[in-house]
């Protein structure tokens, strides 16, 4: 394990109670919560406005640092709006590209010019991806692009307020919202409750979690094969005869190991990197390579053989229903226009 991935698991783990730590931090929290609270109430007040766009936004984001599920999440909507008859678009800000400006993400696209995330969402489902720092010229040269799109969906964007949206969905994974503090002394980018339309959450981690009462359930789990660049599979249990050698860059890797230990694997290495790990100067180790599909769309440009093993994540029926009444509504609303 690298010691940045190392310093984010302490602080992951730090997060969730009030030891001495993060009541050290606590006043700095109380700064960040004022600048938090300034920066809402000028969107509120329209000292700065959000932009708009001519076709209905869905925001899809969290209030905690570190990866709580908004990009499976995002995956799904993707699969779940077609379903239901919108043609959909995903904008992203693209975290950790080194490229500026709007962006098309492509199949063969540069994980380090799109980032991962984008990169990951078109190859899985084919739809039209852009990214910007500004969701709103995101979304605007999309909808250029692609004028059939009718449905937009905003990977991680719940905090930026520039935006406006017709939907919020907030995600939530096993720890809930940790200590309850702000940042730097707990894990909250906002505080929390606030009036979301939607709300998710992954079951409680052990005694640390805290369940969130108004959050539909969430159900996320390894699917039984893994797959290489051209797309052949396998199952996990014909690989669970064979050691492996299993690498995660993302918030929470061991929530990665520990599940394919748990279905039955042998997991003789583990590397643990920090989130969006570019693997530029990685060598492949001897014997078969197990990695998450984020880490795969880096991986699979100099390893092909490296297998990923995607994420199944299942909402409540309570929540696909509420999601359907609001996919109505913004569907008659558009109509009326």
């Amino acid at each position: 394990m690298s010691g940045r991935a190392r310093t984010e698991q302490w602080l992951r783990r730090t997060w969730q109670h009030r030891g001495w730590f993060a009541s050290l931090l606590w006043p700095l929290s109380v700064v960040y919560r004022a600048l938090v609270a300034l920066r809402r109430t000028a969107y509120r007040r329209g000292w700065i406005t959000a932009r708009s766009l001519p076709v209905p936004v869905i925001v899809v984001g969290n209030v905690i640092a570190g990866g709580a599920g908004k990009t499976p999440l995002t995956l799904w909507l993707v699969q779940h709006a077609r379903q239901r008859g919108w043609r959909p678009g995903v904008i992203s800000r693209g975290h950790g590209r080194r490229a500026e400006g709007v962006c098309a993400v492509g199949a063969d696209s540069d994980p380090a010019d799109v980032g991962d995330e984008p990169l990951l969402i078109h190859r899985r489902t084919g739809v039209p991806v852009w990214v910007a720092p500004s969701r709103h010229s995101a979304g605007r040269s999309l909808l250029q692009a692609h004028p059939e799109v009718d449905l937009l969906i905003c990977d991680d964007g719940l905090q930026h307020l520039a935006l406006a949206r017709d939907l919020e969905i907030c995600v939530f994974d096993g720890r809930g919202i940790g200590n309850g503090w702000l940042l730097p002394a707990g894990p909250l980018r906002e505080p929390w409750p606030r009036a979301v339309d939607l709300c998710l959450q992954a079951r409680p981690s052990g005694d640390a979690g805290r369940t969130i009462a108004q959050a539909h359930a969430l159900q996320r789990q390894l699917v039984d094969w893994a797959q290489t660049a051209d797309g052949s599979r396998v199952a996990l249990a014909e690989l669970a005869a064979t050691p492996v050698t299993a690498v995660a860059g993302i918030a929470q890797p061991d929530r990665f190991f520990d599940e394919l230990r748990s279905r039955g694997l042998t997991l003789v290495r583990t590397q643990a990197w920090p989130d969006h790990h570019p693997y530029d100067d990685w060598d492949l180790p001897e014997g078969p390579v197990v990695c998450t599909e984020k880490d795969a769309v880096k991986l699979w440009r100099r390893h092909p053989s490296v297998l990923a093993v995607p994420l199944d994540l299942r909402p409540d029926n309570a929540f696909v229903e509420a999601l359907d009444r609001h996919l109505d509504r913004l569907r008659a609303a558009a109509r009326s226009l």
